[in-house]
């Protein structure tokens, strides 16, 4: 067997920082699983908390990295290349946007897109009368707002440093401790500090990734029961679990070519044929009218949403600011992960490419599907065919998602359709993933090499086994509101790694050094680089 399965004197994985973060993931599953309403409850305070401090600095943290994004994308940094200038990048401008758009939305987009607005049009902002015409505008469009600009600048502020020390620089291990070097030097990073960055980092992604294939799986069995008249089951779940760990430790095996990049790109096609397919069986005029009229509420409204506080009614919070620090807290523990893998696959790609492609396709997308499967929910509430406010307030939620279907004509084929688009973007955010965190903990040089095909296969058992014994026992709603809180150290960690990646650049002069060389500037052509 090669080397690149760990075999022949070479570990696999790096103990020192793999083994840590399993340990202390078990650490915190198990008394959390065993007593889920008293860690719930305790969790929750400590939210709320936080809720109550700083919902300021979230929503600051956000727009901050917008700022930095655009600092980096339009000044001289922008046009450093991730990689040697006078190469191509690695993907088709198409390609590398549907990676990142399976990546960065996955599946929850069709949770939000379906029933984000009825939350709000529950509790809307600004003494708004709840179920009312303005409710339900600020509920898509809010559903819209949750991705836009701040959560993929949150998604990828790190991935700069990260893709600068792996292309540019050509550093061995792809880890924040690596990103920091410059910052803290080789003492601190070979040592205990550099550990302990590491460790952090897959402890949040570990749980994260627990947690997206939990509460993933009861998007599809939601579905399932409906369409085939099951009782909702653990066995049920299991099943589709298992599908869906061998679909993705199958793509993730495959690796970005030949598995992660073939699945994303087909998944946008499919993607694309249920959106045109669900206008013209359903109310598609008023779908088209809606999504213009939500996207026009949102520009009018983009900066209330993106400072509201809401800090003169003392009596307590509404659904949006508190849902907004969770929503950022969250994306932070994600935020390494997506930057990483945005790192890995941008070889070739500037800065600017880079950050611009992930702030606007995503965005755009996300607001294509909210306004499609928002707009039917919103049609069926307002001609009173299903009442998903009132059905929310007392059921599961994911429950509501079938039921809207069940409106429209085909709805058997549509339901099908939907079961199949949501496996794909669970298993296309899962095994990226997976081989975001094999890259992390290999042993080989990611600068040349990708991660071990065995180490992938090891890193998707692990995260199946968390999710699976968290399902069973009913583990998951407090370790969701944990990985929130995770992101607190993560946000730190971020603005690290935007420091460390502008002093690195500042370093090796790479806006001269490393740039194609039409964008050398005037100035410096004269210069040897």
């Amino acid at each position: 067997m090669d080397k690149n399965n760990g075999i022949g004197g070479r570990k696999l994985i790096d103990y020192r920082i793999f083994a840590p973060a399993i340990l202390i993931v078990i650490a915190i599953i198990i008394p959390f699983s065993l007593y889920e309403d008293e860690s719930l409850s305790l969790l929750n305070s400590i939210f709320n908390t936080i809720v109550n401090w700083f919902t300021w600095g979230y929503i600051w943290y956000g727009i901050i990295l917008v700022v930095a994004a655009l600092y980096l994308s339009f000044s001289k940094y922008g046009n450093v290349v991730l990689g040697d200038p006078t190469e191509k990048p690695r993907f088709t401008l198409f390609e590398y946007s549907s990676i990142l758009i399976a990546m960065g939305l996955g599946s929850t987009i069709m949770r939000t897109g379906m029933l984000q607005w009825a939350h709000v049009a529950n509790d809307p902002p600004f003494g708004v009368e709840p179920g009312s015409t303005d409710a339900l505008l600020w509920g898509n469009s809010y559903s819209m707002f949750l991705w836009s600009f701040q959560v993929f600048a949150i998604f990828v502020m790190t991935a700069p440093a990260m893709g600068y020390i792996l292309h540019v620089r050509k550093r061995p291990f792809m880890r924040i401790s690596e990103a920091c070097r410059v910052i803290f030097g080789d003492k601190f990073t070979d040592g205990f500090g550099g550990k302990l960055l590491d460790v952090v980092f897959l402890v949040s992604i570990l749980a994260g990734a627990a947690v997206t294939l939990g509460l993933g799986a009861p998007i599809v069995t939601s579905n399932l029961v409906e369409l085939f008249n099951l009782q909702p089951s653990f066995m049920l779940t299991l099943i589709v679990t298992i599908i869906w760990v061998f679909l993705f430790s199958i793509s993730a095996y495959l690796g970005i070519e030949k598995g992660i990049k073939k699945l994303s790109t087909f998944n946008m096609y499919m993607a694309a044929g249920f959106a045109i397919f669900v206008i013209v069986v359903g109310p598609g005029i008023f779908i088209l009218n809606y999504f213009t009229d939500s996207v026009g509420f949102l520009f009018s409204n983009y900066v209330n949403m993106s400072l509201y506080t809401n800090s003169l009614d003392l009596q307590g919070s509404t659904h949006i600011e508190t849902y907004t620090v969770f929503w950022f807290a969250y994306s932070a523990t994600w935020a390494m992960l997506h930057s990483v893998f945005a790192a890995k696959i941008s070889k070739g790609r500037t800065i600017k490419e880079m950050l611009l492609t992930y702030l606007l396709a995503p965005t755009m997308i996300s607001w294509a599907a909210t306004g499609v499967l928002g707009g039917l929910g919103v049609h069926r509430f307002i001609t009173g065919q299903f009442n998903t406010p009132e059905f929310i307030k007392n059921n599961d939620p994911m429950a509501a998602i079938p039921q809207i279907f069940q409106t429209l004509p085909f709805s058997g084929l549509i339901i099908t359709v939907f079961i199949i688009v949501a496996l794909i973007f669970l298993t296309t955010t899962l095994d990226s993933t997976t081989y975001t965190i094999a890259s992390y903990t290999g042993t080989e040089n990611m600068s040349k090499a990708e991660p071990s095909r065995l180490l992938r296969i090891i890193v998707a058992a692990v995260i199946t086994v968390i999710a699976l014994i968290l399902m069973r026992i009913g583990g998951l709603a407090p370790l969701e509101v944990l990985s929130g809180l995770m992101g607190i150290p993560i946000i730190v960690i971020q603005f690290l790694t935007i420091y460390a990646a502008i002093k690195m650049m500042n370093e090796d002069r790479a806006w001269v050094n490393n740039v194609r060389r039409d964008k050398v500037p005037q100035k410096y052509k004269n210069y040897d680089r």
